[in-house]
């Protein structure tokens, strides 16, 4: 039996371990304890911190992995290359990881290769807003799920929301970068010695401004077939220049009512929010999860998209009561695949964290509610 090392042990894991585990892959997952859902869910469980990146490749030559992975989790991703780089399995390179972890080098990396996106800066001591125009989005460099991340309007709100986003930072880097204003969508991709195939573009709904914490997903996208082929040029051009050859990828753009298409950021892994775990499939036919274990065992086959379904995802929170009822309701709409209430408290969105649960859908039309 093949052995795959996961790294990360929360609920964006545990996907990824039951699918391992369906098609027969021994699984050896490595993350802190509190809060590892999914210690009981794995093979073999090993509370190592996932940044303990030299720990957890000795514990993996130990075991003799025969492939590592993670999804949805920037953090993990550096450390999933480092230890495959050492021991010569799949992945992209430490280094790219590095930077595809990191808003601020990604971005940077994005102006060298022309690729295009907002104008930036990184709130060091001596930065200067002087030339930029408001409003402006502060954000942590390392951070996802919307934690941290302020649209502001005027510049005395500068200093305050700098100072809100570097709490939320592990290493308290903070980028500021111009607002850009219109639709905003995900692309899914999974590449092969430097091939994308691009599986879905998601069409998002945010709860706007100043927080921007995603309350819906949907796929396929409404937008115009000019507007797409735009977003997949722009797709491959970031992900080559951030030299992202191997696995999946999650890529996030802003569409402007003229059309413009901006690269938000690109990051080397699955979406999060069950996009790259529950509706690719439901809405292509193809099995991602399948595809990205597979892949870092060496054993890969293109991408067959086999289905034309619409497929979603309602969050539920204080913006979005209405949702509670298609939850508890469920069984009475046969589109829902699946539903959950993962709290019992309801709160305003700020950040991912504060959802308190969600259905997903599959449908022949996007459901609305």
């Amino acid at each position: 039996m093949k052995k795959l090392a996961v790294i990360g042990a929360s609920y964006l894991q545990k996907p990824l371990i039951l699918k391992a585990k369906e098609i027969e892959i021994e699984t050896h997952c490595f993350a802190w304890e509190e809060g590892a859902v999914c210690k009981n869910i794995a093979d073999f469980f090993y509370p190592i911190s996932i940044t303990e990146k030299d720990l957890i490749l000795k514990k993996c030559e130990e075991i003799g992995i025969d492939g590592i992975t993670s999804i949805a989790s920037d953090l993990a991703s550096p450390t999933m290359c480092y230890v495959a780089e050492k021991m010569g399995l799949i992945s992209n390179s430490y280094s790219v990881a590095v930077v595809a972890a990191n808003k601020y080098k990604m971005r940077k990396c994005f102006v060298d290769n022309q690729v295009n996106s907002p104008r930036f800066i990184i709130a060091n001591e001596n930065y200067s807003l002087e030339n930029f125009k408001f409003p402006l989005i502060v954000k942590p460099t390392d951070r996802s799920g919307s934690r941290g991340v302020l649209k502001i309007n005027h510049p005395e709100e500068v200093e305050q929301a700098v100072k809100r986003a570097q709490k939320e930072s592990f290493t308290g880097e903070v980028i500021i970068e111009e607002f850009i204003t219109g639709a905003e969508v995900s692309v899914e991709t999974i590449s092969w010695k430097g091939e994308h195939y691009i599986l879905a573009i998601t069409d998002k709904v945010t709860s706007g401004e100043p927080y921007f914490v995603e309350l819906e997903h949907h796929q396929p996208s409404l937008l115009s077939q000019e507007i797409q082929n735009k977003i997949k040029i722009q797709t491959v051009k970031a992900l080559d220049a951030l030299n992202i050859t191997y696995g999946a990828s999650h890529s996030e753009f802003k569409i402007t009512e003229n059309g413009d298409v901006f690269v938000i950021e690109a990051g080397a892994r699955m979406g999060g929010d069950f996009i790259g775990s529950d509706l690719v499939q439901l809405s292509t036919g193809y099995d991602f999860l399948k595809g990205v274990i597979e892949l870092s065992l060496g054993k890969f086959s293109e991408p067959v998209l086999t289905e034309r379904k619409n497929s979603g995802i309602y969050f539920f929170t204080k913006e979005t009561e209405k949702v509670k009822h298609y939850i508890e309701q469920s069984a009475l709409y046969p589109e829902i695949v699946r539903a959950e209430i993962t709290d019992s408290k309801i709160r305003p969105a700020q950040s991912s964290a504060d959802r308190s649960g969600y259905f997903i859908y599959q449908s022949d039309k996007r459901m609305t509610i």
